[in-house]
């Protein structure tokens, strides 16, 4: 164990950046996120797939020692628009294929996924996996240029997500549910449909939220359930020039498979 975790205050760096800018810490991301679900029994997982190490699209957020040689966590946002699917879409697509035309609604204006979340044993119970990541992950989306983000959570993880102005998109599944990854376990489907303003945040998670987006680089010690953890945020990402949302946006599109499959009518989307 690294020894920054030998304390009762653990020091950690929360750091955002483009997938493809940073292959070495994404492949400790997949280690790391491969061996928690195995330890849960889940063996195939959409969004655990490793193709979005080289999608444009794809942002991370990792938990990782000061060195920069362990990550003890962390998750991602995908942008609809990039080399593949949303993992939402490759997930729940077969059993409601009207996933298909709520993403494209939405991706008109720029939209995401947040995804992959996880954290190691060596981190539990210190929000890492939770609150911190997720906080994080909404803040950094102005950068990004999102309008609404997507998310498929684990019944713990809804009381969050609607803390943070999250609501349950009851449109598709069975009103938002679905049994994923594997049949005995249930997923909901959100939406957040104000990452600026986060109107329907509650006060203590739209504050902690700003203050984020306030000061990318900083450090704060964190406390959740009287344990406290340091954080080293640095979630300004690096490489920005090179992304382009508008571009990114202009590559969405619907198959015509996915249209005829969907209760979207053709005539209100633009099919490329």
């Amino acid at each position: 164990m690294d020894s920054s975790l030998n304390k009762d205050k653990p020091v950690v760096r929360l750091r955002a950046f483009r997938a493809i800018d940073d292959p070495e810490t994404c492949n400790l991301f997949i280690e790391g996120h491969t061996q928690v679900l195995t330890n849960i029994g889940v063996t195939k997982v959409t969004s655990s797939r490793n193709e979005w190490m080289y999608n444009p699209a794809a942002f991370v957020l990792i938990v990782e020692s000061l060195d920069r040689k362990k990550v003890y966590g962390g998750v991602r946002i995908h942008v609809a628009g990039g080399s593949q699917p949303l993992p939402i879409e490759e997930a729940t697509g077969s059993l409601d294929p009207a996933i298909y035309g709520l993403v494209y609604n939405y991706a008109q204006q720029g939209t995401g996924e947040f995804c992959g979340l996880w954290n190691s044993r060596e981190i539990a119970g210190y929000g890492v996996g939770s609150i911190f990541l997720s906080r994080a992950c909404v803040a950094i989306s102005t950068q990004i240029g999102l309008k609404s983000i997507f998310a498929l959570c684990a019944p713990y993880t809804v009381k969050m997500g609607l803390n943070s102005g999250y609501e349950i998109e009851t449109s598709i599944g069975n009103n938002g549910t679905f049994y994923y990854p594997k049949l005995d376990l249930i997923a909901t489907t959100m939406l957040l449909k104000d990452p600026n303003t986060l109107v329907k945040a509650v006060d203590e998670e739209r504050d902690a939220i700003f203050r984020l987006r306030e000061y990318l680089n900083i450090v704060r010690v964190e406390e959740l359930r009287r344990k406290q953890i340091e954080i080293h945020y640095e979630i300004e990402i690096e490489g920005l020039e090179n992304w382009d949302m508008e571009a990114t946006i202009a590559n969405t599109y619907l198959s015509e498979k996915n249209v005829r499959n969907s209760s979207i009518e053709e005539n209100d989307l633009n099919i490329l």
